[in-house]
């Protein structure tokens, strides 16, 4: 992967010097990993960080026994995970699931750390996206109330705007399991289930089984009813 491709793919890391790109392209170490396959376990959060080059993962939380998993996140292309892990030594009761093929690069924590030091921009956009995530939770607990159509659009409309494609009619995002969906945006299957099938019916979104896409044909109605605007 060239310099210019990796800073324009990655967020983080379009304030980060030539310097620190190439060398953080130098010992990245690539990873590709199919739909359902575990990508990070409990036991090995910690180690390094991880930047998802191609396809969806989420995030998990386990609780009591291990057989209750609900899941915390879905990530999509361009983000990055592992990162509070590297300045957290605490346990762990998360894993990471690929949801799709997935392409994945990761870097040491080690060097990781040691690039913070070095590239102070790099250091200052981490923390900034960091506390863009902690809005984003923030969002969700001023949604626990809201009715549950509000609390999946919402959700939906997030994924577009994160990891959306545009095509010529439609914002395409992946077309991610309804007990994901639920459990992000904390509500139950069956209303999940219910309120794509209304959304698909009233034409502002269209479910692509064959290509595992999720296309939102009216995004500006669905931001609407998300209340983003």
């Amino acid at each position: 992967m060239q310099t210019e491709v990796f800073s324009e793919l990655f967020p983080l890391l379009a304030a980060a010097n030539p310097e620190t790109l190439d060398w953080l392209l130098s010992v990245a170490t690539e990873h590709e990993y199919p739909a359902d396959r575990a990508v990070l376990m409990e036991d090995a959060w910690g180690n390094a960080v991880y930047f998802v080059v191609s396809g969806w993962v989420k995030v998990r939380r386990h609780s009591g026994t291990g057989e209750n998993v609900s899941t915390l996140a879905i990530l999509g292309r361009g983000d990055f995970f592992g990162e509070m892990a590297i300045l957290d030594e605490s346990p762990r009761s998360t894993d990471v699931i690929a949801l799709s093929n997935v392409r994945l690069m990761s870097i040491s924590a080690q060097r990781f750390i040691q690039t913070l030091f070095k590239d102070p921009q790099l250091h200052h956009r981490m923390l900034q996206l960091m506390v863009r995530r902690l809005r984003q939770t923030n969002i969700r607990f001023q949604l626990r109330n809201q009715p549950p159509a509000v609390k999946l659009v919402n959700t939906l409309v997030s994924l577009a705007e994160n990891y959306g494609l545009e095509s010529s009619n439609s914002t395409d995002i992946f077309n991610v399991p309804a007990k994901d969906l639920a459990d992000v945006a904390d509500i139950s299957v069956d209303e999940t289930t219910k309120i794509l099938e209304k959304l698909d019916t009233r034409g502002w979104i269209k479910i692509n089984q064959s290509q595992q896409v999720i296309h939102l044909v009216n995004l500006k109605q669905l931001i609407n009813l998300a209340g983003k605007r």
